[in-house]
């Protein structure tokens, strides 16, 4: 329980602040065991910050179902590029996504992103006018997020950014777009889950520890979206690179050495 609670908290700070969820869990499944590298607990927490993120923008979720439906098309198109991609991923390239040797690679360019975002004028565009060729890109860097130790947070702001939207909105697009891509996974791990548990097969955890590291990672997540909006407000999202960049070369280093083992 105390390992769940440790995967669960780092998944909500994560998953959030630009610095990569699924490289660091990586990382910790390198130095936890089998129980850090599990697809079926990282799916459970993730669901946990999708709660996050329907409590911190429940408004323009509301707004969404009611006078800014244009952007449900923006965002179905924007789902599409991560859907092909993580399916064709998980399908034949699964042992790329615990590869400590590409997180830490991927952690230098997520540094190297939020450096560019960093340097990036302030755009004045709102994300329900964007149009579907934007959101399509955007997406596309949505999709590149799926690679463990590249920011999805990170990733699809700065590609808002560079389709014109301030900062706020940058921010929002991203994190709606995020809501249909961790629910569709979230279901099918459900799915999964009901089904092996119903057959009475071993699913490694008890149904309380799922459950409390969901809670964990929901409630440190409000708090860490909470901390990513204020400070894209301020502008210092780039301020993570120095979090991103050491990080990315430990990694290395740590493969280097044999601390760290590629699969």
């Amino acid at each position: 329980m105390l390992e769940i609670v440790i995967l669960a908290v780092v998944q909500g700070i994560a998953e959030f602040l630009p610095i990569s969820s699924s490289g660091h869990l990586v990382i910790l499944g390198e130095l936890l065991g089998k129980l850090g590298d599990s697809p079926t607990l990282e799916i459970i927490l993730h669901a946990g910050t999708l709660g996050s993120i329907l409590v911190v923008f429940w408004r323009r979720i509301v707004r969404l179902l009611t006078t800014d439906k244009r952007v449900i098309p923006l965002l179905v198109v924007g789902t599409i590029p991560a859907a092909v991609v993580g399916l064709t991923i998980r399908k034949y390239f699964e042992q790329i996504l615990h590869n400590p040797v590409l997180v830490g690679a991927m952690l230098l360019l997520t540094g190297a992103m939020l450096i560019v975002l960093g340097r990036l004028k302030t755009r004045d565009c709102e994300y329900r006018s964007m149009s579907w060729l934007g959101a399509l890109l955007v997406g596309c860097f949505q999709a590149f997020a799926i690679l463990p130790g590249v920011s999805r947070s990170g990733s699809t702001i700065l590609g808002g950014r560079l389709m014109g939207l301030k900062n706020d909105d940058s921010v929002t697009f991203s994190f709606l777009l995020a809501i249909p891509a961790i629910l569709g996974a979230t279901v099918l791990t459900l799915k999964d889950l009901l089904e092996a548990y119903s057959a009475g097969t071993p699913i490694g955890y008890s149904m309380p520890e799922l459950l409390a590291g969901a809670a964990v990672s929901f409630l440190v997540g409000i708090l860490a979206l909470c901390w990513l909006i204020g400070w894209s407000r301020q502008d210092r999202l780039h301020w993570f690179a120095w979090w991103c960049i050491p990080a990315g070369i430990l990694v290395i280093a740590g493969s280097g050495l044999g601390i760290l083992h590629s699969p």
